[in-house]
């Protein structure tokens, strides 16, 4: 059963990562995109590791910690 997120570029899937939010169609969880721009990697490096990810795709995770940070305050 997939979980519907905020955002189209993101799922949740029990039987995809655990469940853990990764961008759709893929296995790279959002939070390892997460990490690789709090280290500090551009989305074109990011890419270059992923090659099968779009900007669009980076700029969703983008969205989401957003998202997800405003409704914590």
């Amino acid at each position: 059963m997939k979980i519907s997120m905020a955002h189209e570029r993101i799922e949740m899937n029990p039987e995809i990562m655990g469940g853990k939010p990764v961008i759709r169609g893929t296995r790279v969880p959002v939070e390892i995109i997460l990490r690789k721009l709090g280290a500090g990697m551009t989305s074109d490096a990011i890419i270059v590791d992923h090659p099968h990810l779009t900007r669009e795709d980076i700029e969703a995770v983008r969205l989401r910690s957003r998202q997800l940070a405003s409704s914590v305050r």
